[in-house]
């Protein structure tokens, strides 16, 4: 049974998107990035995104899989600010994004 999301704790740093496991602190899964020191960690309650060197990267929040990489072309390779429009949801908005991340668990399970 794959785990709940909401017991992760993000961390960006040196290159990478590490999560940990809010209750014991233990690393559940690790995505490389770029090689910068700075990472950028955004969670909107149903997105992960991460930026470092003038890139974005959405990662699926169980796993760390990359979703989708946009590389910013043009913009230069400096820090980069995330905030995406879904994070100004209500308790609603939380409530369904609990239930995608279950139906998403179940779709997992029965593959």
């Amino acid at each position: 049974m794959p785990r709940d999301r909401r017991t992760f704790v993000y961390v960006g740093i040196k290159g990478c998107v590490v999560a940990l496991d809010r209750e014991v602190g233990v690393e559940v899964w690790r995505a490389n990035l770029r090689s910068a020191e700075y990472v950028t960690v955004s969670w909107d309650g149903s997105a992960l995104f991460a930026a470092n060197s003038g890139e974005v990267w959405r990662l699926d929040p169980m796993t760390g899989s990359l979703i989708w990489h946009n590389e910013l072309k043009g913009l230069g390779r400096g820090l980069v600010s995330v905030v995406s429009g879904a994070a100004g949801f209500g308790v609603g908005d939380v409530n369904m994004a609990e239930q995608h991340h279950r139906d998403l668990a179940q779709a997992a399970a029965s593959d």
